[in-house]
């Protein structure tokens, strides 16, 4: 369908604004990076001298920007849940202690519902680190600690929506996370425990030994058996493989249904064939404490949809299918 003058005019100036409001905030982010300080450093300190909670508060698109930067930080080591800074001034102050920290954003500096409670958390004796874009408000003079998000426009047209500003602020909240996450040496299992219901906790918790299926019921052969024999064990089996072992139990060749088509292939009477004429050797293998994730990677990178899992000893416990993993929701 063909679109109007005035209709194409107007899909060009949409793609001109939303490219113009990219690089108005893209700058903005990039900004921030030249004032990473001495005053970033003592927020940083601030948070990992006190044994409380961090309490992120602020009102309006700044109390959005708030809420996620507290839900960061929990989720990356620092306990932290957002306050409502229009709440504080009704009960909610009641939850600070003088081991916390608050985090006040404001672009303003000036909001009255935070100017408001300012007083409040002094008395409770908890440290005020403040996030503005402008360092000479009354909120940025009174925090302890003052970091600015300050830009140099909203990429707004009329310079008025929190756009830039909200961009910015949201950005520097998380360096402070990542900044705060590097110095408590919170690794990925920590993350992965704080997101057990994920993909991410799934893929960083879960074990080779949790999804593999034991030793029982993996299709195993000998090496002098024939391919007619294998076959029996692979249909038994229902795992499109079945694994040759000796006679410690040590898996030393695999035969697939990818094998059995290449000997096919190769005019192989398969009613006469022995296994050690068309088996795979030396298969690949993976140990039972690997992560889970690590034996899809494995199998993709190798084109493979079946692992066998041994022990410390070499000896066979189990294997595991592209199918098992993905039933799993490791991949």
């Amino acid at each position: 369908m063909n679109s109007t003058p005035a209709e194409s005019a107007a899909a060009s100036r949409a793609v001109t604004l939303a490219r113009r409001v990219l690089r108005i905030e893209a700058d903005a982010v990039a900004a921030l990076a030249d004032r990473i300080g001495a005053e970033f450093e003592r927020a940083v300190t601030v948070i990992l001298g006190r044994h409380g909670r961090v309490i992120v508060t602020g009102i309006g698109k700044s109390g959005h920007v708030a809420r996620k930067l507290a839900a960061t930080l929990a989720s990356t080591g620092t306990p932290a849940y957002f306050v409502h800074a229009a709440e504080a001034a009704h009960g909610d102050l009641g939850m600070i202690t003088p081991e916390d920290v608050v985090i006040a954003l404001s672009n303003s500096g000036s909001s009255e519902e935070l100017l408001m409670i300012l007083p409040l958390v002094k008395r409770q004796g908890a440290k005020l680190i403040a996030m503005t874009g402008r360092p000479g408000s009354p909120l940025a003079r009174e925090a302890d600690v003052h970091l600015d998000a300050a830009v140099a426009e909203e990429a707004c047209p009329l310079n008025l929506a929190p756009t830039a500003s909200t961009t910015a602020a949201l950005a520097l909240g998380d360096a402070l996370a990542v900044a705060l996450l590097d110095a408590r040496g919170f690794g990925a299992e920590d993350f992965a425990r704080s997101h057990p219901g994920g993909a991410l906790g799934r893929r960083l918790l879960t074990h080779v030994a949790d999804v593999m299926r034991p030793a029982v019921r993996v299709p195993r052969v000998s090496e002098d058996a024939s391919v007619a024999a294998a076959l029996l064990e692979m249909t038994r089996g229902g795992m499109g493989m079945v694994a040759i072992v000796d006679a410690r139990n040590a898996p030393i060749g695999i035969f697939t249904d990818g094998d059995l088509r290449r000997a096919l292939e190769r005019g192989c009477d398969v009613r006469s064939a022995r296994l050690a004429e068309v088996m795979s050797r030396n298969p690949r293998h993976i140990a039972p404490e690997a992560l889970a994730a690590e034996a899809a990677e494995m199998m993709e990178r190798l084109r493979i949809s079946q692992l066998l899992v041994v022990d410390q000893d070499g000896a066979l416990i189990g294997a595991t299918t592209t199918h098992d993993l993905m039933q799993a929701k490791v991949i």
